[in-house]
């Protein structure tokens, strides 16, 4: 594979659950060692892409491909060998609430390794070093904030060293000085490591200080993208409204709904 292919590459990607489409024709490519931005509102499908690039879902039509490798058309085996090469950090953070912080990062080198414990303790402790938790080794998920436990999610989606790195939402939830916090590590972590990190996020303020580029999901399509100096002079009328966060726009504030008189009339009659 050529160093200057993209890493991922989703071409005309369609995909729907049972009852709701979700994507109709979806094409994007994410550059090697880029910061890359997936942001939307709510329901428009950033975290279903995250399952499908990680071959969880199974799209309907298209391609997605990830290092040059077809996700949807792996083996068993292919696709876990492929999974080995990706970090993740979770939404709701996917720590085991039973086991300490350093068992928490040394459970995938355990499993996915031949590793000895003394270089697995090493490795565990360099990377929370990283993310600026080695104190905090021995504590348990219940002990930590809410911006140390998205810290430790960090440094155990870097545990094994992965080619990419996806983040869902990782600001959600967080003070704004922890967002700041989390922002730096994962763009300082992105360029010391020389890996490529995707960013799903719908909090357009935290996103844009730190990605290289972005693709904004709207109605099943990709609605706009561009460099982050793109995005903050565009005059499209959806990336105007969503990085403003203002209620009036493309996006629509009132859900579809029939005349309100018509409505009034009939609770009225009721």
């Amino acid at each position: 594979m050529s160093a200057d292919a993209p890493i991922v590459d989703i071409a005309e990607l369609a995909f729907s659950y049972p009852t709701r489409e979700i994507f109709k024709s979806v094409s994007l490519k994410i550059p090697r060692g880029q910061v890359v931005g997936i942001m939307g509102g709510s329901g428009s499908g950033k975290s279903t892409l995250l399952r499908l690039i990680g071959g969880q879902l199974t799209p309907s039509r298209g391609v997605c491909k990830v290092m040059g490798r077809d996700v949807h058309a792996l083996d068993h085996h292919a696709l876990y060998e492929l999974r080995r090469k990706i970090g993740m950090q979770f939404q709701q953070n996917g720590l085991f609430t039973d086991m300490s912080v350093f068992d928490n990062l040394a459970f995938p080198m355990r499993e996915k390794t031949n590793l000895p414990e003394s270089l697995i303790e090493d490795l565990v402790l360099l990377k929370l070093n990283a993310v600026g938790l080695r104190g905090a080794a021995r504590l348990m998920p219940a002990e930590l904030s809410g911006g140390m436990t998205r810290r430790v999610g960090l440094a155990r989606a870097i545990a094994l060293d992965p080619s990419l790195i996806m983040y869902d939402e990782p600001f959600a939830g967080l003070d704004p000085i922890s967002c700041n916090v989390v922002g730096n590590l994962i763009r300082k972590l992105n360029d010391a490591l020389h890996v490529t990190s995707i960013v799903v996020s719908y909090d357009a303020t935290e996103a844009l200080k730190i990605v290289d580029y972005v693709y904004f999901l709207a109605g099943g399509l990709v609605a706009a993208h561009g460099t982050r100096a793109d995005v903050q002079a565009s005059g499209d009328p959806f990336v105007h409204q969503f990085i403003r966060g203002q209620p009036d726009g493309p996006v629509p504030f009132h859900y579809p709904s029939g005349s309100y008189a018509a409505d009034m009339d009939i609770a009225a009659r009721a």
